[in-house]
């Protein structure tokens, strides 16, 4: 019997979280539980959406036809995979349903996924937009040996600069598409120059035939895709003019088809970055579960958030582990859950 349970649930931020699209000081995500135990989490884009009322529309038109199976098993997901709703809602229905295989078999999910299992994953921590002082002092201040940090504000050029002077961390750069052509190409020059060479979305996607040139000859720089990549044929059609992609299981409909496309890149000896949306451990699960297809990982969604609503998966500065209990997935914390409820 399949019982089905959605949550809204609104994390508070441990600082407000500024990107150029916008800013949050907490994220309202949508968990799916199954037969009270097993778990999914919904988060869209506060940007680009769905917004949570069409996440929710479409979770429960996946409940209705997940409903509708005699039984759950391995082909299920292929089904889900199929479900003509957003792939938010998708996602957080896979994530469910994977983790009652995994517990109902008591197998690890990335065997029943046929793939390699989570090892020496190492997450970058996110430094998002601010005046440059901050920023700076955040980024000295920081214990984290990989740091990723939001551009796109008015003083990028002096930020850039003083990271010449960071020699004792791994920087990464992410703009979130705010630069125009001509900007990105100064900025990409400056940023090399410092040393950072993994650098997300320079422009938006409509100039990203452009994205050779904005690089230049400097072989050690990548330019990674992630807004505008949701699908495997969107990878097909940009692929040309980039040297990785930013997997995120809510833009790609969950962890087949987020597969799919890594499978893709490595075929095309692209590089691969799994990312996250503001999510606790639950949404996070399936992009540990496919972690060792990834060259790159920026997971740090549980981390963002006051306090995470499982248990399963633990970090430990930038080093991610998964619980050898994590058959079933992450479990619940109760008593975090009700306090961050929304009805």
């Amino acid at each position: 019997m399949i019982n089905v349970d959605t949550v809204k649930i609104t994390f508070p931020l441990k600082k407000k979280f500024i990107i150029s699209k916008g800013a949050a000081e907490k994220k309202t995500n949508l968990l799916t539980i199954l037969n009270n135990r097993y778990t999914g989490e919904a988060s869209g884009s506060v940007h680009y959406g769905p917004n949570l009322d069409q996440i929710n529309e479409d979770i429960k038109k996946g409940i209705e036809l997940l409903k509708a199976h005699k039984k759950v098993d391995i082909n299920t997901l292929d089904e889900i995979g199929g479900y003509r709703i957003n792939p938010v809602a998708r996602s957080a229905l896979i994530s469910m349903v994977l983790n009652y295989i995994s517990g109902e078999t008591k197998r690890y999910p990335w065997e029943i996924l046929q793939i390699g299992g989570p090892v020496g994953v190492k997450s970058s921590i996110t430094i998002s937009l601010d005046d440059a002082s901050r920023m700076i002092r955040d980024i000295y201040d920081s214990e984290f040996p990989i740091v990723k940090i939001k551009l796109g504000g008015e003083e990028d050029i002096k930020i850039i600069e003083s990271l010449k002077e960071i020699t004792d961390r791994e920087i990464r750069v992410d703009a979130n598409g705010a630069w125009s052509c001509e900007k990105a190409e100064e900025m990409i020059f400056n940023l090399a120059n410092a040393g950072i060479t993994i650098i997300e979305q320079p422009t938006d996607i409509e100039f990203i035939k452009d994205w050779p040139h904005l690089k230049g000859n400097n072989e050690k720089v990548e330019l990674f895709l992630d807004e505008g990549m949701n699908t495997l044929v969107d990878y097909h059609t940009f692929a040309e003019y980039i040297q990785g992609v930013n997997i995120k299981m809510e833009k790609s409909g969950g962890i087949l088809h987020a597969i799919e496309i890594a499978r893709a890149a490595r075929n095309d000896k692209k590089k691969i970055m799994l990312g996250c949306m503001v999510e606790s451990s639950v949404g996070i699960a399936q992009s540990l579960y496919m972690s060792s297809m990834a060259d790159y990982w920026d997971l740090d969604g549980p981390l963002l958030i006051e306090d995470d609503i499982a248990t399963g998966i633990n970090y430990c500065m930038d080093t991610i582990e998964v619980d050898r209990e994590i058959i079933g997935g992450p479990k619940l914390k109760r008593d975090v859950v009700d306090k961050y409820i929304k009805e």
